[in-house]
């Protein structure tokens, strides 16, 4: 009925078959319009029926197919038989019409049954219904018909899948074997995906002209896929189940499972193809949103926009696609301008079993790919132990994503022989599950049997195969026995071709940041004056005319325009800029303005890329409501382009905590376990200022935590010229390392809070301010102090009209420059007090930081006192404490 009234308003939007049987349908109706009470014919009734079959088994036909090896499927209720559409036994021999819909041409009710069975209800059922898009239904109803939705590999494909199902199999249980209840999280029960991964890759070199893949996937079959697929020497994989330290001694490594690679293939046909392994933790879906950063920043840099040049792929498990909630925030993403990458090929390893739990208790949906539907994403159940069914699967996936440039979902259906790892009793949770597993034959014997009864081959070959393969993995693991040392092979080693590895030395060391005055006014010209044509907003035009008051009438510089000429004199010496984030286009506290809007067309501008002298360009996206994906994503940006500024901004400084998996396990630590660089830049809006618990901490001391001695630079800037040099020493480096930085609020407009354009373009960075405004030699108290709390003491000095305390700014938290620091404290009287002053309380802040690592001079404290929320809710409770905290520094 939906298709018809589709085909009234507008014929050509259905398919051929629908448009000829509507035509026949209404010409019957005009016959009979002159006539009445004269019913329409039961034929044509019955026909209207059968198409209410096929659209049953286009709707649901994945409800009742033959995916499930291990377990009975759940009844659903209706089902499909025929009865349910009206019709009976009698009808199976009468030749219906309907049959060409399905491409068979008219055809008897039971041969049209049985091509929907096997199109919709065997190894493989598709939910695609729901697409809103009628060229995609289209070209799935077409694409099902041909072949009847059926693998058509020749002997010689045939023989290259069981090639590498025999690698996957024979890798397994050659581990299985020689490292007895070792952890290897082993994909035994689902190998097909081995096969399935070679066929998905060869295809996509050879057929589509894809030049390079990102692969992200968990723990669960890595082992097998870094070695048969991304082929790791399988010599040093063995050296790492031996146990044997990494051949570094500064690089502490990573269990075998997380490890990462980057290798090139070429193919019989020429084509090549450069395959990337992301590194990943433990932290099962944590690699998605990287995954799909480090795609677009190649999109972006490598491939001139093209998203047909690179595949993403990731790899999911069952429980964890439909458990963890950042499936869902990177699927939110994938058709949003700052991070779509052309659709992502979506490959769930389906154990059904999470861990030791049933997958009745870990999920509510029907499917554990049930989150594909938010996006309108197409899903193919698979059988994983057809492996041809599942290596016709993903080729049929991989087309819909080369032609529409959307996600897909593969739910590859199998089990896991063992528990979680392969140390675990299974059968505590799932005896019976596991009673059918023991006597379940493996996918590949399964796929001989096969070949060897349609005479693709004879048991002598695939006994060859199995041999050969053995014998390799015989000869490496002798030859590990000989080995001393494991290495960490970096990732992307192309991509870092350049940029050096350093300590902390390297990290104090001064670098020349100063840029030309007059260039620096330049570009200042640029964005404070309108494009030709284009007219702002009233509001927005005062704020761009108030840039060039700031360089050419007055020479006080604020927060938002040192930054902005920090990203233009970048830009001007050939770096990209890529800025993401909640409302990062204005600011959170509308001081950044990046993006400004025409009056009438709303045409967004970045007055920055307007500079013609610009060698690099500049990109800012607000983003959606995301942490923990959207810093994923800019991490992996940052990761595959270092000579990208790449920045996330939170909206508030304490939102970082939904995003605190990519801090503990990518960002502190990836380059100690992978050797792997990175230079994202992550804006912390951070200070008390009375607006309650949340969004005046953004919990400095989580960041210290996390610092060893030399994995990050952390900084709380003061001034807007220090932001300015930070930034771009930070790209001038010959070496990239994450920042964190706790920028102001208050401070971003702050009279006081101001620099001059000499300041910007003859300054460096500096980790340590001293107090230049006070006597030396009358000083009684030295105080520490970070960030906007510094402008507080200050107000109260110059209040009190003291003279003995000195303020002496820590703008660079970590690492801390102690020998600026000793030459401070020098200048400072022997009697002098050292105190470290902060807004904090005194469990949260920098205080427990600095008692471990300041030991230049002993230091007492002025905070508050233990609070378990960062401030209290009340304003007239905050600066009351707060106050107090001042008054404790200048007590007597």
């Amino acid at each position: 009925a939906d298709l018809y009234e589709q085909y009234q308003k507008n014929p050509d939007s259905v398919e051929p078959s629908w448009k000829s049987f509507f035509q026949g349908y209404d010409l019957a109706n005009e016959s009979y319009s002159d006539e009445t009470n004269i019913e329409v014919p039961q034929e044509v009734k019955k026909e209207f029926l059968v198409l209410d079959l096929i659209n049953g088994y286009r709707t649901r036909g994945h409800l009742f197919t033959k995916t499930n090896p291990v377990r009975e499927r759940r009844h659903y209720e209706p089902n499909l038989e025929i009865e349910t559409f009206g019709l009976s036994k009698d009808d199976l021999k009468t030749v219906f019409s309907a049959g060409e819909v399905i491409g068979i041409g008219a055809a008897t009710l039971e041969t049209i049954i049985n091509r929907l069975k096997k199109i919709y209800c065997d190894s493989i059922g598709i939910e695609y219904m729901y697409i809103r898009k009628p060229e995609e239904l289209k070209w799935w109803q077409s694409r099902l018909n041909k072949n009847a939705n059926k693998a058509d590999f020749n002997t010689e494909q045939k023989k290259y899948i069981l090639k590498k199902l025999t690698q996957a199999v024979g890798f397994e249980s050659f581990l299985q074997t020689k490292y007895v209840g070792q952890k290897r999280f082993s994909v035994e029960g689902g190998e097909t995906v081995v096969p399935a991964l070679a066929t998905a890759l060869r295809t996509a070199a050879e057929k589509y002209n894809v030049k390079e893949c990102v692969l992200g996937m968990a723990h669960r079959g890595r082992l097998n896929t870094l070695t048969n697929i991304f082929k790791k020497p399988i010599r040093d994989l063995f050296s790492e189940f031996e146990g044997k330290d990494f051949d570094e001694e500064n690089i502490d490594g990573d269990v075998k499972y997380h490890m990462g690679l980057t290798r090139s293939k070429t193919y019989q046909d020429g084509s090549e193809m450069r395959m990337n392994l992301l590194p990943n933790p433990s932290h099962l879906e944590t690699v998605g949103p990287v995954a799909q950063g480090v795609t677009r920043a190649k999109i972006d840099t490598l491939y001139n926009g093209n998203e047909g040049a690179i595949l993403p792929i990731i790899i999911h498990g069952d429980a964890a696609v439909a458990g963890q909630g950042v499936v869902y925030e990177v699927i939110q993403m994938s058709k949003l301008n700052g991070y779509k990458t052309g659709g992502t090929l979506h490959l769930v390893i389906n154990n059904q079993v999470g861990f030791t739990t049933n997958y009745l208790d870990a999920r509510s949906s029907t499917y554990c790919t049930d989150v594909a539907k938010v996006t309108l994403s197409p899903v193919l159940h698979v059988n994983a132990d057809d492996v041809e069914a599942v290596c016709h699967a993903i080729e049929l996936a991989l087309e819909f994503r080369m032609t529409f440039k959307r996600d897909i979902f593969i739910d590859l259906l199998g089990y896991r022989k063992y528990g979680h790892n392969e140390g675990d009793e299974p059968r505590f949770t799932q005896p019976q599950l596991y009673k059918n597993i023991a006597k379940h034959k493996n996918p590949r014997d399964i796929y001989i049997e096969q070949l060897i009864n349609e005479n693709s081959i004879d048991q002598n070959y695939a006994l060859q195969l199995q041999e050969e393969y053995k014998s390799l993995l015989e000869t490496k693991f002798l030859q590990a026995k000989e080995d001393k040392t494991s290495k960490v092979i970096p990732f992307m080693e192309e991509t870092w071709k350049g940029f050096v590895r350093e300590g902390i030395e390297e990290m104090l060391t001064s670098i020349d940041t100063t840029y030309p005055q007059d260039k620096l006014k330049e570009i200042t010209k640029v964005v404070s004056q309108n494009p030709e044509g284009v007219k702002f907003v009233r509001k927005a035009q005062r704020i761009i005319e108030g840039r060039s008051k700031m360089v050419f009438e007055d020479n006080k510089l604020d927060w938002g325009l040192a930054e902005t000429l920090a990203y233009g004199s970048l830009l001007e010496e050939g770096f990209n800029v890529r800025i993401s984030g909640q409302d990062v286009e204005r600011g959170t506290f509308s001081h950044r303005h990046a993006i400004l809007r025409d009056e009438l067309s709303e045409e967004r501008i970045n007055l920055l890329n307007t500079n013609k002298n610009n060698k690099g360009v500049m990109t800012i996206y607000n983003s959606l409501l995301s942490e923990y994906g959207v810093l994923g994503f800019d991490y992996g940006y940052a990761m595959a382009h270092p000579n990208t500024l790449t920045i996330w901004e939170a909206q508030f400084g304490d939102f970082g905590n939904g995003a605190q998996i990519m801090f503990d396990q990518y960002i502190c630590a990836a380059e100690d376990k992978w050797k792997l660089q990175n230079g994202i830049v992550m804006l912390l809006p951070h200070g008390y200022e009375g607006q309650g618990s949340e969004h005046s901490s953004a919990r400095i001391e989580r960041y210290l935590q996390l610092c060893d001695y030399d994995n990050m630079t952390i900084a709380n800037c003061t001034e807007p010229a220090n932001m300015y040099h930070l930034l771009r020493r930070h790209m001038k480096r010959n070496h990239r390392k994450p920042l964190v930085v706790f920028t102001p609020k208050s401070l971003l407009r702050h009279p006081k809070a101001v620099n001059t354009i000499e300041d910007l373009a003859e300054g460096a960075f500096q980790e340590v301010i001293d107090d230049q405004s006070i006597k030396k030699e009358n000083v009684q108290k030295v105080v520490f102090c970070s960030g906007k709390f510094y402008y507080d003491l200050l107000e109260e000095r110059e209040n009190l009209n003291n003279d003995t305390v000195a303020l002496v700014r820590i703008e660079q938290l970590f690492p801390l420059h102690k020998e600026k620091i000793k030459e401070i404290v020098e200048s400072y009287p022997e009697n002098a007090e050292f105190i470290w002053a902060q807004e904090e309380p005194e469990n949260m802040g920098a205080w427990s930081y600095m008692l471990q690592r300041f030991d230049v001079v002993p230091l007492t404290n002025a905070s508050l006192r233990y609070y378990s929320v960062p401030a209290a809710g009340s304003s007239a409770r905050f600066k009351k404490r707060h106050q107090e905290v001042i008054n404790k520094v200048f007590q007597k």
